[in-house]
């Protein structure tokens, strides 16, 4: 616990906190929405960034966008709950570089990433929005050497970072927080998996109190809710999940193999098995990436591995290569796939079972995105076949016969083993939400025109622009006057 959900003293104003019963404390969606789609200028963003959107053919904000971009500017804290691959980026990206202002000495935001990956395509989709407004950013992440790092950071107005290397940094005097403005957290929920609760502890107890908190996670359940509650006063939650007609459509498929030795022949096949296209392979073990790389050359399938204990260097190497189709099979370990955003993935396999349900959903998450469908595939040995009937159960897959045990084939699908095509690798079909389509928006990450949303409405609070606090603008250093020699 920090100790940080007190209220600051300089925030007068104050919301209506609804209780609800599934994120305990945590404030119901607070805001009324028509069937209206809003452009990027009626959401209240500037001029010079809606140029920069449009420079990019970026014209209509995606859900998410449209869900949070007017809080964001009015000064609310908020908990956004979304799926990676929805356009969280620029959610909290557009807003982000309106709130700040040019010229500042040191950080004025901070945007927290579990890994170097996500850190380093944040600023990629950042720097044209920061150009237009005239600020600086930049990333700080472990694997390269410290020096220009350093150096970047203290220019920067958005410091984008991991938490380790962020703090070895503070620790060497490079970096202070202590003006701060804004403090984003993307990709929460999985920063918090990877055992960095105490280091973003520290990391918040560094930042003023009265900074403005913008909390992005795929869940706001259990560790991450907690940490929602610590991090932010008075937020304004918003959920975004994709209609049905919207919705990942991914075909499921669990095979039956006999033995360890048996996958690689499996995975040649299933490879095979359909016309050439990216293929994403998840392995448990950094050695076990290296090792299945080798073994797939020998059967003249040219595949990359991707882990941590590759350079940032040979990091970047592989996904350009992969982006690019020099290379169609990539291997890699859960970590470090958790940064990677290539929306025409159309097949993820599951060389090695995933940990729990949290891991398979966010492994087939990797496919059928952006309106595109896909399929994945999980290798099941004898004594998993437990574990993934549980998983499959959990999620309203049907554990097929075949290969596996369970229900019987479902009737037109192929493949060596059951499949079952659905809607969303969560297995909610349930969600009700306007279904609006639009084609007007495509850009560099991929997003489309595709209008789609789940939202909660409480409390019959219609959205206004008044926010938490006045909106402040703290007395920052200037960076010193050049002078005639």
């Amino acid at each position: 616990m920090v100790g940080l959900a007190q209220p600051p003293p300089e925030r007068t104003r104050f919301l209506h906190v609804h209780r609800t019963s599934g994120l305990l404390d945590l404030p119901e969606e607070v805001n009324s929405r028509s069937t209206f789609i809003a452009t990027f200028a009626e959401l209240g963003t500037s001029e010079p960034v809606v140029e920069a959107l449009r420079a990019r053919s970026i014209t209509e904000p995606f859900p998410v966008q449209e869900l949070v971009i007017s809080d964001a500017l009015a000064g609310h804290d908020l908990l956004v709950q979304s799926p990676t691959g929805s356009g969280k980026t620029l959610a909290f990206g557009v807003p982000l570089v309106d709130l700040l202002e040019p010229g500042a000495w040191g950080p004025q935001a901070l945007i927290l990433a579990p890994t170097r990956e996500l850190a380093s395509q944040i600023v990629d989709e950042l720097e044209v929005l920061v150009k237009a407004q005239r600020l600086r950013i930049a990333a700080v992440y472990g694997g390269v050497g410290f020096g220009p790092q350093i150096a970047a950071a203290k220019k920067a107005d958005i410091l984008v970072a991991t938490p380790g290397r962020l703090e070895d940094l503070i620790a060497r005097g490079a970096v202070k927080l202590d003006g701060i403005d804004v403090l984003v957290l993307d990709e929460a929920d999985r920063m918090l998996d990877m055992g960095f609760r105490p280091a973003v502890d520290r990391i918040v107890a560094l930042t003023p109190r009265d900074r403005q908190t913008l909390f992005f996670s795929a869940t706001l359940n259990g560790p991450a809710g907690q940490a929602a509650r610590d991090y932010t006063y008075e937020a304004r939650s918003h959920t975004h999940a994709p209609p049905e007609e919207a919705a990942a459509d991914v075909e499921h498929r669990f095979l039956r193999v006999e033995s360890q030795g048996a996958k690689l022949d499996q995975l040649v096949a299933s490879l095979a098995a359909e016309e050439p296209s990216r293929s994403l392979v998840f392995v448990r073990t950094k050695r076990g990436a290296d090792r299945l790389v080798k073994r797939l050359r020998t059967q003249e399938v040219e595949a990359v591995a991707m882990h941590g204990d590759k350079s940032q260097r040979q990091r970047e190497s592989a996904l350009a290569r992969f982006e690019r189709g020099d290379v169609l099979t990539l291997v890699a370990t859960d970590v470090a796939a958790r940064g990677i955003d290539v929306p025409d993935v159309m097949r993820v396999i599951n060389y090695d079972a995933p940990e729990d349900r949290a891991a398979y959903v966010h492994r087939i998450g990797r496919t059928g995105r952006a309106g595109r469908t896909g399929t994945g595939i999980s290798f099941v040995l004898a004594d998993e076949v437990k574990e993934m009937r549980q998983i499959a159960k959990a999620l309203g897959l049907e554990f097929g016969e075949g290969r596996t045990e369970g229900g019987a084939e479902k009737k037109g699908q192929g493949g060596s083993g059951d499949g079952q095509r659905r809607h969303d690798g969560s297995g909610n079909r349930d969600r009700k939400g306007d279904g609006r389509r639009g084609g007007a928006q495509r850009g560099r990450d991929g997003q489309r025109g595709g209008k789609g949303e789940s939202r909660t409405v409480a409390g019959g609070e219609s959205r206004g622009s008044d926010g938490p606090r006045r909106k402040r603008r703290r007395r920052r250093k200037r960076k010193p006057a050049a002078t005639a020699a």
